[in-house]
């Protein structure tokens, strides 16, 4: 079929704009020609095959123009063609109309209202309402299908039976979307990004999430393999510090993660960790069967020979075989947890642990929290609301009854940034801790946040 017959197909004339012609018009060129130009060459690589559908584009382009003129019809300019070769690519290779704000390294949050209200929070706190991210709402969702087919390692549902969809995308951020559950029944979602998909505890102290002291107190806590809970609200840095923490483990460390959805990533860098099981939880199919929930992970977890288990982020009944891995022998596991506190922490625990099928009652889990969980370091953000800070440190001591006793060794300052307590870490640990390499001198004369 020839350029022309194109633009006389009938269905052409139900597309009005000369933007949306071209766009169209790119698309079938896509599907139709570049299966064929790419297994001609010998690309092999995501970019590769994308120069070479820019190059077929590009030869379209200009078949495009010369038919548009022939209609008589008004052709776009060459940056306005240039804008929508370049959407198109994205389309394929990209993340659609996602992708200029994936591309750029100053915003940290996305929130998707609809197809045309964009909003972004960039790395400094400041907001911003942006362009469109799709011509329809019924393009946004088939967007974020795509995505789900593409970006995790098994499809996942996004339709009326399973409205809701959380996944990690290729670079790293995460997605979460809702289909027909906001007013309007439009499709909404929300990425988060993480700046660091690798970091290190020194890192942290440069950015001024901790200090010199702290940096070495949560180093030793690593080395001396105690259980710690990371906590704190959405976006406060929770998969970051564990990150952070986890670089401290020795490198041949069999480390088995269990995710809701993946997003850890300590097996990127095998220089970091070279022994790493990542799984992730599964959705139901069509039928209602197939789902395993992350409970059921950390149980096959603890069967594929761990050093260590660490669980993303603690959502529901998962708590319990989580306590249960961290009390029999996998020492030095962690976890990430939302609260609004280090000592909430507790109260969170014990609610999620009520939700299992072990039924267990408020005492049977305070003595199992009490007998797995070592630390809580809770994160949150300093006075000036942007910087996120370790605020306080928290050391379990005992269950008594229902409660949870605990220390806090690590105590939020005038500014929230965590200060240490003299003389609140119980004797034991702090030997462990000096074992590992720790200086005590640091809780009684600690080099301060300034020291970065």
């Amino acid at each position: 079929m020839t350029v022309l017959d194109e633009h006389r197909r009938p269905d052409h004339h139900t597309v009005s704009s000369p933007e949306a012609r071209l766009r169209q018009f790119l698309r079938r060129t896509l599907a139709d020609d570049l299966p064929t130009r790419a297994d001609a060459a010998t690309s092999t690589t995501a970019a590769q095959r994308r120069e070479v559908a820019r190059e077929l584009l590009r030869g379209a382009g200009a078949a495009h123009s010369e038919a548009e003129l022939q209609a008589g019809r008004v052709l776009l300019s060459p940056d306005a063609e240039a804008h929508v070769v370049e959407a198109v690519l994205d389309e394929v290779f990209g993340l659609g109309g996602l992708q200029s704000l994936l591309d750029d390294p100053a915003i940290e949050t996305i929130n998707v209202n609809s197809f045309n209200r964009v909003f972004v929070q960039y790395a400094d706190g400041t907001r911003a309402q942006v362009a469109p991210v799709a011509v329809s709402n019924d393009e946004l969702t088939d967007l974020v299908r795509t995505l789900a087919a593409r970006a995790s390692s098994e499809e996942r549902r996004f339709d009326r039976g399973s409205p809701a969809l959380n996944l990690q995308l290729p670079g790293g951020e995460r997605l979460f979307a809702v289909l027909g559950l906001t007013a309007g029944g439009v499709t909404a979602c929300s990425i988060r990004r993480h700046g660091y998909l690798t970091t290190s505890l020194a890192q942290l102290r440069r950015r001024g999430t901790l200090d010199a002291g702290l940096e070495r107190f949560l180093r030793a806590l690593v080395r001396a393999r105690k259980n710690v809970l990371i906590t704190g609200g959405a976006g406060f840095g929770k998969t970051t510090l564990l990150r952070a923490m986890a670089a401290e483990m020795d490198p041949l460390e069999r480390i088995v993660t269990i995710e809701d959805a993946f997003e850890l990533g300590l097996g990127l860098d095998p220089r970091l960790h070279a022994d790493v099981t990542a799984l992730q939880a599964r959705q139901a199919n069509v039928e209602g069967a197939g789902a395993i929930s992350q409970a059921e992970l950390v149980r096959w977890g603890l069967r594929m020979s761990p050093d260590r288990v660490i669980v993303g982020e603690i959502r529901g009944p998962e708590v319990i075989p989580m306590c249960n891995a961290m009390s029999q022998g996998n020492d030095g596991s962690m976890a990430t947890l939302h609260a609004s506190s280090s000592k909430i922490a507790f109260t969170r625990l014990a609610s999620y642990a009520a939700q299992g099928v072990e039924r267990l009652s408020l005492e049977a889990t305070a003595l199992l929290v009490a007998s797995s969980v070592h630390f809580v370091v809770h994160l949150a953000k300093a006075g000036d609301r942007t910087t996120r800070v370790v605020s306080s440190i928290r050391e379990v001591v005992d269950a008594d009854g229902g409660t949870i006793v605990s220390n806090e060794v690590y105590r939020p300052g005038s500014d929230l940034r965590a200060r240490p307590v003299a003389g609140a870490l119980r004797v034991d640990t702090l030997d462990d801790l000096v074992d590992a390499g720790f200086d005590p001198d640091l809780l009684t004369a600690p080099e301060g946040w300034w020291a970065r």
